[in-house]
């Protein structure tokens, strides 16, 4: 029996005595599976794309499309373990759910949903931001849900006084499958600020905000309302029969399955990129980006640009976050796709990817000049309420096709960069910094630019491909195989990625002169942006 043979073997028994974990993450752009084996290891993947849509003001996902995608996600990977190992999903060792971080899900106390689903995405809750972090002295940003839901009540909408229930979606999707209101901590702090101290909602908040509630019409005090916190490991229910036939409707999938702790897209890349202990950091790069660095001691005072969440153990991070990053690059790819169908071309997209991210790399480190804003919805990092993608250059810019398409990656970082000025101003300091999501998948080309925009190496997993869904299997995975006392970031560290094939980018002399020469620029031109959510 040759070795392939023998690795498909020990995978198909493994599968079919439950010896694995999975993670689904329904993300901005994807909900995907991953089922791993006990060494950690992708066995097989399914995936679902869908949108979000501008609908009443507001981004929004209809939570029925969200529960299509988990079921065609769950069953694309069904298909794949059929085809590749010869047998039937019909166990796991352990389910986790995680999906896009904040926003608002209200529910009434019989689970009827009050509100379209408002995503991270929406900025119409700046008034309310604005005031919760005055009177709770500790930064509350416009995407976590006790904005969304403030600023409910300060609308005045007729829901708020029915509300007895509010989640994220990665907690609907858990209380859909197992029953239980929970969330895992990570997610959580993206809620309502936690108390790292007792792993829980930060109890003298909650008192401050029962008072405030009060004069909005809502009674209900807000410890009822939010999920139970849990971190990692800790107990988060079961999957239910009916929890079963949702995620499976075939009726193939056995309940009783033991679920982990649902979690936001954050904490996922943090797992994903082994950066859960102190002095670690990832950036995750796709619709928005965002780094996450695990603090050794506190900020020395609040930062408006700087969210402070904890990972999914319960360890204080501080998370520079931007609305805004791969969405209009996507766009521009569409269209080039186009224009090359013009002249009987037809790329594949991914192979299309590929070489334009390359051929940026011909171009100028400062862009020769062009200056591009990838700003589809506001970002608070600069001050845009609004978004209006933009492409400027002076007459003399050298306007080339490199040059275009490498303006257009540094402007999916930038923001990111003014935000983590802060945190190298502040002498926070990272052993590595790890990235995943779509800008790195093409080799080497992310990690070049992101190592030049921070000034600092940047490392990728081979896994990165995976990002945040294989995070997710890879807590499932806690849940159920960790040793007693063993805490996450040491079973990360001796058990997932003792073995990692990990590639490092160093930051080049002429990319960072190049890059912070754009930015220069990038800066002074936000004022043209400004302009445009104005005028246009």
């Amino acid at each position: 029996m040759n070795e392939n043979t023998s690795d498909h073997s020990a995978a198909a028994a493994a599968i079919c005595e439950g010896r694995t974990a999975l993670g689904i993450e329904l993300g901005s752009t994807r909900i995907k599976a991953v089922l791993i084996d006990e060494s950690h290891h992708p066995l097989a993947a399914g995936s679902f794309a869908w949108e979000n849509q501008l609908k009443n003001g507001f981004w929004t996902y209809d939570l029925a499309d969200a529960e299509r995608g988990l079921q065609a996600s769950y069953r694309d990977l069904c298909e794949t373990v059929s085809s590749r190992y010869g047998v039937m999903l019909t166990t796991v060792g352990a389910i986790g759910i995680s999906g896009m971080m904040h926003g608002y899900l209200p529910f009434d106390a019989a689970g009827k949903q009050l509100a379209a689903f408002r995503t991270w995405r929406n900025t119409n809750t700046a008034r309310a931001a604005e005031e919760l972090t005055a009177r709770f002295r500790f930064h509350i940003p416009i995407r976590w849900s006790i904005s969304h839901l403030y600023q409910a009540m300060l609308n005045g909408e007729e829901h708020v006084p029915s509300v007895a229930f509010l989640t994220t979606l990665s907690g609907y999707i858990h209380w859909r499958l197992t029953g239980e209101r929970v969330l895992g901590i990570g997610d959580a702090s993206g809620m309502f600020p936690i108390d790292s101290g007792t792993n829980d909602y930060d109890e003298r908040l909650l008192s401050s905000f029962r008072e405030l509630a009060a004069q909005h019409g809502l009674h209900r005090k807000l410890r009822e309302i939010l999920p139970r916190v849990a971190a990692a490991g800790t107990p988060a229910g079961h999957l239910t029969a009916e929890g079963a036939l949702l995620l499976d409707p075939t009726g193939q999938l056995k309940s009783g399955i033991p679920m982990a702790p649902p979690e936001g897209d954050a904490g996922t890349g943090m797992v994903a990129t082994n950066s859960v202990a102190e002095r670690t950091g990832n950036v995750s790069a796709g619709t928005s980006i965002f780094a996450m660095l695990v603090l050794e001691k506190p900020l020395s005072r609040m930062y408006p640009g700087i969210d402070m969440v904890t990972t999914p153990a319960g360890r204080p991070v501080a998370m520079a976050h931007c609305n805004n990053c791969t969405s209009d690059w996507d766009a521009w790819v569409r269209v080039l796709k186009e224009a090359a169908s013009l002249c009987g071309a037809a790329p594949a997209t991914p192979e299309l990817y590929d070489k334009l991210y390359q051929k940026s790399l011909e171009g100028a480190a400062d862009c020769g000049g062009i200056l591009t804003y990838n700003y589809l919805s506001g970002e608070p990092t600069t001050g845009l309420s609004e978004g209006r993608p933009m492409v400027v250059r002076r007459p003399e810019a050298q306007f080339s096709l490199a040059n275009f398409l490498r303006a257009n990656l540094y402007s999916t970082l930038a923001s990111l960069r003014i935000g983590m000025e802060i945190l190298f101003q502040e002498g926070a300091r990272l052993d590595r910094l790890t990235g995943h999501g779509g800008l790195f998948k093409t080799e080497y080309v992310g990690q070049k630019y992101m190592a030049d925009a921070m000034g600092i190496p940047v490392s990728v997993m081979a896994t990165a491909g995976e990002g945040g869904p294989f995070g997710m299997a890879v807590l499932a995975a806690y849940q159920i195989w960790k040793n007693s006392g063993e805490s996450l970031d040491e079973y990360l560290e001796q058990r997932v990625f003792q073995n990692a094939d990990l590639s490092t980018v160093r930051p080049d002399p002429d990319g960072m002169a190049g890059f912070n020469a754009f930015l220069k620029t990038y800066q002074a031109g936000l004022a043209a942006e400004r302009a445009a959510v104005m005028s246009i």
